[in-house]
Parts: C-alpha cells; sequence; structure tokens
C-alpha cells in the first residue's frame, strides 16, 4: 500500500533518470537545431542601414517588410519563385508517377532480377550531383537546352527519381500481396490494377515523396546557375544568389529578408502535407 503524505495524497513517483537525460539532450538538440533559423530572423529583421556588419543574436529594430521589398524588386524573385514553382511541382509530379510505375513493376509484376533493377534505378542517388554539371553544360550548350524550362525540367526529373523510386519500392513491399492475386484472379489486367488499386492505396506515400522531390527541387542551386542564365528561365535560388553577390548594394539583411520569403512555400506545403499524412494513416489504421 503507497504511503500517504499529511495531505492524505501518494507522493508523486520521481522521474527515472534516463527521461531526465533523454529529455535533456532533446531539448538541448532543438535548441541548435533552431540556432541558425534564430540568427536568420534576428538579423533579417534588422533595417538595412543600420546593419552594422556584425551578427545580430538579439532583435534591433524592425526593417523586415522594407528588407523583403528591396530583395523582391532588386532579385525579381516574383518571376524567379513562379518558375521555381513550375520547376517542383512538374518535375516532382512526373519523378513521382515514374518512380511509383517502378515500384509496381519491380515489386508486384512478375519480373526477372528485382534486385538488379533496384540497384540500377537507385544509383542515381550514390553519386554527387557536381559530378553531372560539366557533362550537362556541354550537352545542353550543343543541344539548345541550355538556359530553356525544358532542360531544367528534364534535370530535376532525372535527378527526382532514383530517391522516389526508393520510397515507393518500400512502401509497394508492405503491401499485402492478396490484393493483388484476388484482383488476377478476376481478370484485371496490370494496367486496371496499377490505377485502381496500387496507386490509391499508395497515395500516402506518393504524398510524402511529393514533398521531398519539391523541397530538393525548389531549394536546387547548382543546376540552376549552371544551366540557366536569363531572369525567366532562371530557380528562385539561382536568383537569390545573385542577389547575395551584391552586399555592398543590397545588405545582408535584405537577402536574409529574401531568404525568408522564398522558405516560406516549402514550410507551407510541409505543414499541409502533414495533415494529409496523419488522415492517411487514419485512414489506412
Amino acid at each position: 500500500m503507497p504511503t500517504l503524505t499529511t495531505s492524505g495524497r501518494a507522493p508523486r513517483p520521481r522521474p527515472a533518470p534516463g527521461r531526465v537525460l533523454r529529455n535533456t539532450v532533446l531539448v538541448v538538440t532543438s535548441l541548435i537545431w533552431a540556432l541558425p533559423t534564430w540568427l536568420l530572423l534576428v538579423n533579417a529583421l534588422v533595417p538595412a542601414a543600420d546593419y552594422s556588419g556584425e551578427p545580430h543574436w538579439w532583435p534591433q529594430g524592425f526593417g523586415l517588410f522594407d528588407n523583403i521589398s528591396q530583395a523582391w524588386t532588386q532579385a525579381e524573385l516574383g518571376p524567379a519563385m513562379g518558375n521555381s514553382l513550375l520547376y517542383a511541382v512538374t518535375s516532382a509530379t512526373a519523378a513521382i508517377l515514374v518512380a511509383t510505375m517502378a515500384a509496381f513493376a519491380t515489386v508486384i509484376m512478375p519480373v526477372k532480377r528485382k534486385t538488379l533493377w533496384f540497384w540500377l534505378i537507385y544509383s542515381g542517388t550514390l553519386l554527387p550531383l557536381q559530378v553531372f554539371l560539366r557533362p550537362l553544360f556541354l550537352a545542353y550548350a550543343g543541344t539548345g537546352l541550355y538556359d530553356a524550362q525544358f532542360g531544367l525540367f528534364l534535370v530535376y526529373v532525372a535527378i527526382a527519381v532514383p530517391f522516389a523510386y526508393f520510397i515507393m519500392r518500400n512502401f509497394a513491399l508492405t503491401l499485402a500481396p492478396e490484393i493483388i492475386e484476388a484482383a488476377r484472379m478476376d481478370g484485371a489486367s496490370w494496367w486496371r490494377i496499377f490505377w485502381q488499386i496500387h496507386v490509391p492505396l499508395s497515395w500516402s506515400a506518393m504524398v510524402a515523396a511529393f514533398v521531398f522531390q519539391f523541397v530538393a527541387v525548389w531549394n536546387d542551386l547548382l543546376f540552376g546557375i549552371t544551366l540557366s542564365t536569363s531572369s525567366n528561365i532562371r530557380p528562385v535560388m539561382a536568383a537569390l544568389a545573385e542577389l547575395q553577390g551584391n552586399y555592398s548594394s543590397v545588405g545582408p539583411p535584405v537577402v536574409l529578408g529574401g531568404a525568408l520569403l522564398v522558405s516560406l512555400p516549402t514550410v507551407v506545403l510541409f505543414f499541409s502535407a502533414q495533415r494529409f499524412f496523419v488522415s492517411s494513416l487514419r485512414l489506412h489504421g
């Protein structure tokens, strides 16, 4: 029987040392992870005219909207964000569709050498992207794809497919094979099984893969500055990098204000998709 205190209530159990240590590590790790974001916000708030050249750790005035306005005008962020939105949505959608088809073929359909097909497709993620820059630049310059939206679209689809395939293949491995066997016994074709059974069951994984690839394409800088030069073609990170090279004219607070602005679409997409993930888990649970 538990010992009662003078107030007649049982004393609260002390937290285990392991739990306290775990919570402390989580809090410290979270603070370290949030530190760059804090510095971004604080220095983006500083009016450009009042910036002394040293980073601020605490808010010094409020010039965020003026900084964003200057970044929007001087870097032409409006057209650049439109370009990145076009690239991210179309290339991520195409990559997810291709990856879902590949996962269906190598997991659900009776094909030979499934492991070999997996490594052939997934190997696209094993090499650093920098090794593709020079050959792509030379090939694009000789074929007319340089500084063209379709050229960037092709690159983004190509680099997005391997990781999207990794996600979709792992998800396809968790699906019950009895569903496909029953559909085949009823005379359904592979094409019908893919669109009417596999895609609806894989919808949550497709959304997760889409979010990953959208963020990757939106944040791309290497291919944007290598394969485009025109303001109506270049993605938003290339435009922001050009603004960052003009410290003497705009100042770091303007650059940080622009960086804060261009990060908003990915943040909004992430939280919107997070709600979808929860609803999908409840639906399939």
